[in-house]
């Protein structure tokens, strides 16, 4: 049964102290939103998320209320206040499908596990010598432009656009009230290349029915030709093996030397990738320091989000999906599946394929509108586990029988086998954390997984409260993990 539960968080603090972050509303964001956590504050340590959304203040219902309204609340509160705060992944799939977010109970959205929502879909298109491959017209009582004459085999079919796309971005400026004109010379403006952000009819359908307003946050990034690398990182008897650097001139996090052999060589990180996310936190906005400590934090292992020069240059277009990443739009592409089944009296709907001691098992067979299809699951689907279990070095005869003794109930983490190859190639160990869910033990819930960030995330700041009264925080927790840093003129290394 797929809901959308807040988690319930209680601050308390002490005289001289913060609760430890900032409240803030943002251009283009809706609720009141998590930011600028102080790494070993009150929230921070009692779970509270970058971009968290607070949705109840000591029980008051504060999505509907101002910022000035829910700050005063919060303040009032004294030295403990209680939140109810849901994730920034749910809470835009809440309110795009138009989830009651005010019912304390927050009902189930559907029974059994629902599919994702559809998606629009971001083309990068790269000119060639005969052009980009469409034409755009407008259809008389419809608003917009339409793709038309997208030519099998060229440039804009490649890249994903498809005959009846409706044009809603160019190079991430909505267009929707140009004319056929403007949208044509912005799309010349643009060069050689350009990224368009494009509806198909069906997609277009769904949206409107609802009502919900439209944009590239709901956009996927499956149709761009490069993406975003997750690389994950053990440390070896030296550290990871890279340089961190800051470079003031370029803006942002950058992987300075890579030690040849090094953890980091050996997974794929290199010299200059930018580092967009450690951890699942997004790291655009954080000092050099705090990145260090994210890092030390991570204590052996560390995940993290880097894009080359080129992707770079690429996703500027977009750049919000990048920030929201694991946040970002690209990471939830590269993600498994969490199916959960009741059986019926036709079972659950599909069939486990593998060779008898051989091990590797996938998924065929599911019967439309069965179990496993309104779970999610699809033909050819790789099985991960079973009930908690990891069954990728099971033999077909193990994982029969797993899921025999699971009786009316079934749970299966599974991955497309595109994505199953991609995290391996990286070297991700494929588990359910990787959906953002928090598990006790092997015993997993019936709500649903929590995506990770795929929607937009602005940098501008229509207004910004203090969560911080102006005595200093408590000092720091205590970090072991030593580095050896230098700086100059240009930024600061520091090493890993």
């Amino acid at each position: 049964m797929t809901t959308y539960k807040p988690r319930v968080i209680s601050l308390t603090k002490t005289p001289g102290q913060t609760f430890g972050f900032y409240l803030r509303v943002e251009q283009n964001e809706e609720g009141h939103l998590i930011r600028c956590l102080e790494m070993g504050g009150p929230a921070e340590l009692a779970g509270m998320k970058d971009g968290d959304r607070i949705l109840r203040v000591n029980g008051t219902f504060v999505d509907e209320l101002s910022h000035s309204e829910v700050v005063e609340l919060v303040r009032d509160g004294g030295a403990s206040v209680s939140f109810h705060i849901l994730d920034e992944s749910s809470y835009k799939k809440a309110k795009a499908l138009g989830v009651k977010l005010s019912d304390p109970h927050l009902t189930p959205v559907a029974k059994g596990a629902t599919k994702e929502p559809p998606k629009l879909k971001l083309c990068y298109l790269v000119k060639t010598s005969s052009g980009y491959g469409f034409s755009l017209r407008s259809v008389r009582g419809e608003p917009g432009l339409f793709m038309t004459q997208v030519d099998s085999g060229r440039v804009a079919y490649n890249a994903g656009v498809r005959n009846e796309d409706r044009l809603l971005e160019v190079n991430g400026e909505n267009i929707e009230s140009y004319t056929h004109d403007e949208v044509v010379e912005k799309i010349k403006l643009g060069g050689k290349s350009v990224m368009l952000l494009l509806v198909d009819k069906e997609t277009d359908s769904f949206y409107r029915n609802k009502k919900n307003k439209i944009g590239s946050w709901l956009a996927t990034v499956k149709f761009l030709p490069l993406q975003p690398r997750f690389i994950n990182l053990t440390k070896g008897s030296n550290g990871y093996g890279f340089l961190l650097k800051e470079d003031p001139g370029q803006g942002g996090h950058f992987i300075g030397e890579v030690d040849k052999g090094s953890p980091a060589d050996k997974a794929g990180l290199r010299k200059m990738d930018r580092v967009v996310a450690v951890n699942g936190t997004d790291v655009d906005k954080c000092s050099h320091k705090q990145v260090v400590d994210w890092i030390r934090l991570c204590d052996n292992t560390c995940s993290f989000l880097v894009v080359d020069k080129d992707t770079d240059q690429m996703y500027k277009q977009v750049s919000h999906l990048l920030t929201c990443s694991l946040s970002s739009s690209a990471y939830n592409e590269l993600r498994p599946k969490l199916c959960r089944m009741e059986k019926t009296s036709a079972g659950y709907g599909f069939h486990l394929n593998g060779i008898e001691g051989v091990l590797g098992q996938y998924i065929t067979e599911v019967v439309k509108g069965g179990a496993a299809d309104k779970a999610g699951m699809e033909n050819d689907d790789v099985v991960i586990e079973v009930n908690g279990e990891n069954v990728e070095q099971s033999t077909h005869a193990e994982v029969v029988n797993i899921i025999r003794r699971s009786g009316n109930t079934l749970e299966m983490l599974v991955a497309r086998q595109d994505v199953y190859k991609q995290l391996k190639a990286t070297g991700v160990k494929t588990t359910p954390l990787l959906l953002g869910e928090t598990f006790k033990g092997k015993t997993r819930t019936a709500e649903s997984p929590k995506p990770n960030r795929e929607e937009e995330k602005q940098q501008q700041q229509e207004e910004e409260d203090e969560a911080r009264p102006e005595t200093p925080p408590q000092q720091e927790r205590q970090r072991t993990p030593s580095v050896s840093s230098s700086s100059s003129e240009d930024g600061i290394d520091e090493r890993l």
